[in-house]
């Protein structure tokens, strides 16, 4: 008996086991494989492009998968590469997209298409960027893409998204060093606080963190007792921002330690200069060229005004205060 009892509390477990698996299968997405059934070329791209119309995203790519399939040297083959990585970003299926669009940087490096390859790519490393609080290495992944596609294809409408993005990306990597610039002061580490906030002003100038990051060098200096370099940094501050609520506070530190600054604040001034909110907006995505100019990249393109870097107040008066805002590549 004891033996039966055995035999029937194994073949439960199987069971349930076995319905467990089959539920978490029935919830994953499934991957659409088309039979081998021959098709003309046009037929099968064009329903798979009636399946992005209706955001059916991994149809859309079956279909696409299958041009490639059936007619592996076509002009409709190489659209179809394209097409898949945008429904697979479409579908948050990031890797594939990165994959699709390296394929496609591969395959053809100098076809025109290939600029939206390399922006595809950066934005599926865009869109897995994290909050501040957490890991960034999406973070650096997507800057050094989005500055690739500036760089190679400045007058395009993807470079122009582009340049949104490193904005929002500069924002993001400067505040990830404000945070931990702040932790490393709360637990009395000033010294390692100061090297945070000397990053935010030499890389990321630019970025609405500065103010804050100039104030927070005035205190940690001050707090080391390095009061010309707790007044300089001051200085940068009020010359650049005066009217910054972070320049009042440097302005009141600074002159209850004896080292008041020339320039006095701008009074009703408040807190940080206009943040840039970090969004992930599919909408805005610029989409994959029209299939039926499959060799044309969008020609139009925007203006890049020059941005005015903040200057120093004193010394170096015959460098030009203006520079580019273009981003270096590393």
């Amino acid at each position: 008996m004891s033996q039966l009892r055995n035999s029937s509390r194994v073949v439960l477990v199987a069971t349930a086991c076995a319905l467990a698996l089959s539920a978490c299968a029935s919830n994953k997405k499934s991957k659409v494989r088309l039979a081998y059934e021959e098709r003309p070329v046009e037929l099968l791209y064009a329903t798979g492009a009636n399946r992005l119309d209706r955001h059916l995203w991994n149809q859309a790519v079956g279909y696409f998968q299958e041009v490639e399939r059936q007619h592996p040297y076509s002009e409709w083959s190489r659209r179809s590469i394209l097409m898949q990585a945008y429904a697979h970003y479409e579908g948050n299926n990031y890797a594939e997209a990165i994959g699709d669009a390296d394929r496609f940087i591969q395959l053809y490096p100098g076809n025109p298409a290939a600029a939206y390859a390399h922006y595809v790519k950066a934005i599926c490393y865009f869109e897995q960027i994290v909050d501040v609080n957490r890991d960034q290495a999406a973070t650096g992944q997507a800057l050094e893409s989005l500055r690739d596609v500036v760089q190679r294809y400045p007058t395009t409408e993807y470079a122009a998204d582009a340049r949104l993005k490193i904005d929002m990306v500069n924002d993001q990597l400067a505040g990830k060093e404000m945070t931990i610039g702040r932790w490393y002061l709360r637990n009395g580490d000033t010294l390692a606080a100061i090297g945070r906030f000397k990053t935010v002003v030499d890389r990321y100038q630019t970025t609405s963190h500065t103010p804050e990051a100039l104030y927070r060098l005035v205190e940690g200096y001050l707090t080391l007792g390095l009061l010309q370099e707790a007044k300089r940094n001051g200085a940068v501050l009020g010359y650049n921002y005066p009217g910054d609520q972070w320049y009042a506070d440097a302005y009141k530190l600074l002159t209850s330690k004896g080292l008041r600054p020339a320039v006095e604040p701008k009074s009703g001034g408040a807190r940080g200069i206009l943040r840039l909110p970090f969004r992930k907006d599919k909408d805005k995505t610029v989409k994959p060229p029209q299939a039926q100019e499959p060799n044309t990249v969008v020609s139009s393109s925007k203006a890049t005004k020059k941005r005015k870097l903040f200057s120093l107040p004193f010394g170096g008066g015959d460098k030009k205060d203006t520079a580019e805002a273009e981003p270096k590549a590393n």
